[in-house]
């Protein structure tokens, strides 16, 4: 306890570390403020909650717990209508389509080598997309409100404006358009000017918003009318805790793989005896190299088995994926994940590269050639601890259903066990922890994680 004391004291002695955390904090702050106001064409002071009020209203399991996860990632905002209702995804969005487009166009692959004017291009393209993409999803935000959680024949009190009227869609769309826009201004502002990776704490404060509602909910029915009383509080919690570990240790761990690098001179003195007086180094493989993107990917398109039901009501197999907590719903879902695991793998390692890298460099894996032998074989290692990272990856985002219920009462805390939401929050957390680190090592100190698994794995 003392060291961790001392290194907090550290960091408050850094005045470049100090004063990065307090720009970020102070962003966080004008990022949440911005996320309770709403829309000025809706008077929210009638309804609340639009969640809430859809539940009340008879909404469907499948429909409250798809648009409850998306309101946590942006912090509420969704669900009360906010200006900052679309939050940071359509950014999330537009960088992966850039991504995906990289693979097969020809001049977002040149950009992508072209080093720091090549990313700044990208960045600006990426810019762009992302308010096409507001373009896409701001109308259809505004449909869900008006039809779905606030039918205006129904609550004509909860709108300042028709909502069939220009009056209302032109404003309410450029509104949220600029909204977006500003939040991922702000998340650029805390990678340039805070302790870096912007975005990704911007959706981390979201989420992080969410939990205490969720958990105090969760206690209120654990110590209600048929709750199991605070013994089961406490369950929860040192089970959570420990999901959280195994998170960690699912983000961090790599296979390595030894390479041995000779200089030129070494090389012509005689190969077997020089190699050995190379220096030697490693390629970390992440067991989990896709991340959360495989999730994300089965999450967009788990809402087409919802839509089969419309074709037979009465079939209550197909009347099962409606709802988020299902055996029907879970099983598609984590096939769907192991499955984009190994297709996001697959074209966001670029082993060929790496093995033409490591040739032109005069590096080689012992006792494989270089070049083409040396690419199968790390695509032969990656394929087999894909398998592995991609199966608890599925386990970790149906983890939620298995405990909801036979564990935890609520839907809102049963979400904080697995998924997107966690995984998210381990992974920015650790993030932020190694760019603290950095800071502290260059100027002599201890870092924050100073264990043996943080110098392995660099975190």
């Amino acid at each position: 306890m003392k060291e961790f004391i001392q290194t907090l004291k550290n960091i408050w002695s850094l005045k470049e570390l100090r004063d990065k955390i307090l720009f970020t904090l102070g962003i966080i702050l004008v990022y949440r403020f911005a996320s309770f106001i709403s829309l000025p064409a809706i008077n929210l002071a009638e309804v609340g909650d639009l969640l809430e009020h859809y539940k009340n209203q008879g909404g469907n399991k499948q429909g409250a717990g798809l648009l409850g996860l998306l309101s946590s990632f942006t912090g509420g905002a969704f669900s009360h209508a906010s200006v900052m209702a679309l939050g940071i995804m359509p950014y999330i969005s537009a960088s992966i389509i850039v991504q995906l487009m990289g693979m097969a166009i020809p001049y977002l692959q040149k950009l992508q080598k072209d080093g720091e004017s090549g990313r700044n291009t990208l960045n600006q393209i990426t810019r762009w997309l992302t308010i096409g993409v507001c373009l896409v999803q701001a109308p259809s935000y505004l449909t869900s409100i008006t039809q779905l959680f606030l039918p205006y024949a129904q609550f004509q009190s909860a709108y300042f404006v028709d909502p069939n009227s220009i009056m209302f869609w032109l404003p309410s769309i450029v509104i949220l358009v600029a909204g977006s826009v500003f939040a991922m201004w702000l998340g650029e502002k805390i990678t340039d000017k805070g302790i870096g990776n912007g975005i990704s704490i911007l959706i981390m404060v979201g989420i992080l918003s969410r939990l205490p509602e969720a958990f105090v909910q969760e206690i209120a029915v654990q110590n209600g009318k048929g709750g199991l009383g605070s013994i089961m509080i406490l369950i929860e919690v040192i089970f959570w805790m420990l999901v959280v570990l195994l998170a960690v240790v699912l983000s961090v761990a790599v296979r390595k793989i030894p390479i041995q690098y000779v200089s030129r001179a070494q090389a012509r003195g005689g190969v077997n005896k020089n190699l050995m007086q190379g220096a030697r180094q490693w390629i970390p493989l992440k067991v989990n190299a896709a991340g959360v993107m495989p999730i994300i990917f089965a999450q967009a398109l788990m809402f087409v088995p919802g839509l089969l039901t419309k074709f037979d009501e009465s079939n209550t197999f197909l009347a099962g994926f409606k709802n988020v907590f299902s055996w029907q719903y879970n099983v598609l879902f984590a096939l769907l994940i192991i499955i984009f695991s190994f297709f996001y793998t697959a074209i966001t390692i670029p082993v060929n590269q790496m093995a033409d890298d490591l040739k032109r460099n005069g590096g080689l894996v012992p006792k494989v050639r270089p070049g083409k032998e040396t690419a199968d074989y790390l695509d032969d290692i990656l394929s087999k601890i894909t398998l592995p990272g991609a199966i608890f990856l599925s386990i970790f985002a149906v983890l939620p259903a298995i405990v909801h219920g036979s564990l935890v009462q609520t839907d809102a805390f049963a979400l904080f066990f697995g998924g997107t939401s966690l995984l998210i929050m381990v992974g920015v957390v650790l993030d932020t922890v190694q760019q603290i680190n950095t800071y502290l090592l260059n100027h002599h100190y201890d870092g924050l994680m100073q264990s043996k698994l943080s110098r392995s794995t660099g975190y």
